[in-house]
């Protein structure tokens, strides 16, 4: 009696020791039938000694016999998880592939024996097994297959670093009869038992790609760096802005074309948002290229292949979608980590999309009560309203403090009355000093 294991290394076939080990082969096939060995990790792997594998969880601690797995699915408790194991003194360890079922001691006063779990020998005469597991089994085909698997880079644990699992089991021969409440699976399982986070087992981490689709990669994760480093620097609002698909970007253009010239040319592919012309700022005189924004992506599109190369103020334009999301960083942007707050109340309500991106939203300041009053000027984050508002205001006195600031005012005008004498005295005065000066020489 024989069965086939597929593995990611290679096909297996065990030819099992049905009349010398009935129980033990017995629950070996009755679980190969459910695919309970399906998926299943080699999460034990010692070079030159064995390969170990049957538990679904790949910890060395899961797995049961086929009856505690019938009862588990019944919902009964009563049956033990192992079963006593079937060890035949002349059954021993002394080729390559020899398959034994791995023994469960018994801990905390728990029946220990045989459940899901076995192993296969990778090299010759390991006499510290014999004994001690149960031999059921020998490997008749996909010797080559094992020594894959003893060759195989392992951590300090002995797993496998890059996964080798049980892809099927085919049973060639079983000669059984199912055990009462035995319910087969309508197919096998399409995702591994265990939470493995190491290298997948159809996975290949030396594989190269092909030199166009490195290039391609590589360009890639170039223009994801960049585009981070542009937020980091303020240029872009953040790293995964797109440019907008309602946009085209018109250049070649005449000097003399103006905006309403543009916009009345182009009009008729669909409503228009806006039209500019790009101007420089000092002389005003166009640059020759502008930007138009449609209202709908389709008639942008429509523009773009109708307008290319066609003859405005006997200058050939040229025609494609706008690059730029210099508009998107200064008047709009995305809260990656509030989201979008469309169809809310009050202001939230009347907000919606822009070029062509449901999430996009305008931007608020701090101060968002006075940004409709802002009108033109620049966005501070501490505004300056209107004059007649923020002019000084004279105090109010009472008119006791009115009449005490009048007489201080007239008493000091008296006492500079006083102090000073009148202007025909000092001329007087002026005159004598004269007079003396004479009569000394």
């Amino acid at each position: 009696m024989s069965v086939l294991l597929e593995t990611s290394l290679g096909d297996i076939v065990i030819d099992l020791e049905v009349e010398a080990c009935p129980r033990t082969c017995e629950n070996f096939l009755k679980l190969c039938k459910v695919y309970y060995f399906n998926l299943n990790a080699f999460f034990n792997v010692s070079k030159d000694f064995l390969a170990q594998t049957g538990d679904p969880t790949a910890t060395g601690t899961g797995g049961e016999s086929v009856w505690s797995y019938i009862a588990a699915q019944q919902g009964k408790a009563s049956v033990q998880r192992y079963f006593t194991p079937e060890i035949i003194p002349h059954f021993k360890h002394t080729h390559k592939g020899t398959v034994s079922m791995a023994v469960a001691p018994a801990i905390n006063g728990q029946h220990g024996g045989c459940g899901s779990q076995f192993f296969v020998t990778l090299t010759d005469n390991i006499d510290y097994l014999d004994g001690k597991h149960a031999v059921f089994g020998h490997v008749v085909e996909g010797l080559d297959t094992l020594d894959k698997l003893n060759d195989i880079f392992t951590d300090h644990d002995g797993r496998p670093l890059k996964d080798v699992r049980i892809r099927h089991v085919e049973i060639l021969d079983d000669p059984f009869e199912d055990p009462s409440g035995l319910a087969v699976p309508d197919s096998p399982p399409t995702k591994p038992p265990d939470n493995s986070t190491r290298i997948a087992e159809d996975e290949d981490p030396l594989e190269t790609l092909p030199e166009e689709e490195e290039e391609i990669e590589r360009r890639k994760k170039a223009a994801a760096a960049a585009a981070l480093t542009l937020e980091m620097v303020g240029d872009l609002p953040f790293a995964n802005v797109r440019p907008p698909e309602n946009v085209l970007f018109v250049c070649k253009l005449n000097p003399v074309t103006r905006d309403e010239d543009l916009e009345l040319i182009f009009s008729r592919f669909g409503v228009i948002v806006s039209c500019q012309v790009i101007r420089d700022k000092q002389t005003g005189d166009s640059l020759q290229y502008a930007f138009i924004e449609f209202d709908k992506r389709e008639d942008a599109e429509q523009a773009y292949f109708k307008m290319q190369n066609v003859l405005i103020d006997d200058r050939r334009i040229w025609v494609d979608f706008s690059q730029s999301v210099a508009r998107i960083n200064t008047s709009w942007s995305n809260d990656i980590k509030a989201g979008p707050r469309f169809g809310g109340g009050g202001r939230d309500r009347d907000r919606g999309g822009f070029a062509g991106r449901e999430d996009l939203e305008a931007t608020r300041r701090y101060r968002v009560a006075d940004d409709e009053d802002r009108g033109h000027k620049y966005g501070m984050v501490f505004d300056v309203g209107n004059d007649s508002s923020h002019k000084r205001k004279r105090r109010s006195r009472s008119p006791k403090q009115k009449n005490e600031r009048s007489r201080s005012r007239e008493k000091y005008r008296d006492g500079d009355r006083r102090r000073s004498p009148p202007p025909r005295d000092r001329d007087r005065d002026r005159n004598r000093d004269r007079d003396y000066r004479r009569r000394s020489r």
